[in-house]
């Protein structure tokens, strides 16, 4: 199973707060891109939320991607101790707390993704092309993927993926806009420049959360 990114899921709770969601927002059509195993769409889909996430991760089965979190997590939480300064612990206070968050919002993602994925929850897709139509949601949000991994994925790259996203959905939400090791996104600024020439309107948003170091905005795209 090969990916960019490392399965690590947060919660129902921190994505409310890394998109700033409002009830009237969450009251939409959502689209979570890069969702992984984030506990966000079982959540709100129990709650009676519209929402649809996409990540190649989604072409394993449940097993498959547990499997693949025991492989990777006790090495993603040994990275976090290692750089225990690059985070923020005043809500989630020790690596363990963080440990038991992350695995208990992985947990209820596996619950779900088995019906999930049969009720065309959970799509097998990435960026930078999408198989939705224009406007088919209100609201997408890309967590920890844009930006997070510049060092990977080009301006370019990033250019392509949120005119896509503009493309299937009325407003843009990016978090974070920080890159892995805590630095400003080296493709932010000509990433906005670039959008704003086509017409796009940017915005970077302070917003309720913040666990790495700095990172307590969000890009905003309409």
């Amino acid at each position: 199973m090969k990916s960019v990114s490392v399965p690590l899921g947060r919660s129902y709770d921190e994505y409310v707060e890394m998109f700033a969601l409002t009830s009237t927002e969450l009251c939409g059509r959502i689209l979570g891109c890069a969702d992984g195993p984030a506990s966000f769409n079982a959540i709100h889909s129990s709650n009676g939320g519209r929402v649809v996430s996409i990540d190649p991760l989604y072409d394993f089965s449940a097993e498959q991607i547990r499997d693949r979190i025991g492989e990777t997590f006790p090495e993603a939480m040994h990275q976090v101790r290692l750089n225990e300064s690059e985070f923020v612990w005043d809500r989630i206070r020790s690596v363990d707390e963080l440990a038991h968050v992350r695995m208990q919002a992985m947990n209820r993602f596996l619950d779900d993704y088995p019906q999930g994925k049969s009720d065309g929850r959970y799509i097998p897709r990435g960026l930078p092309n999408l198989p939705f139509a224009e406007r088919e949601f209100d609201l997408a949000l890309c967590s920890h993927y844009l930006f997070l991994y510049s060092a990977q994925l080009s301006t370019a790259y990033h250019i392509r993926s949120i005119r896509e996203l503009c493309r299937v959905a009325a407003e843009v939400r990016i978090f974070p806009l920080l890159e892995l090791g805590s630095v400003a996104s080296r493709h932010l600024d000509a990433v906005m420049a670039n959008l704003r020439g086509s017409g796009h309107e940017c915005s970077v948003h302070a917003v309720p959360y913040e666990f790495q170091r700095g990172g307590n905005s969000m890009l905003r795209v309409n």
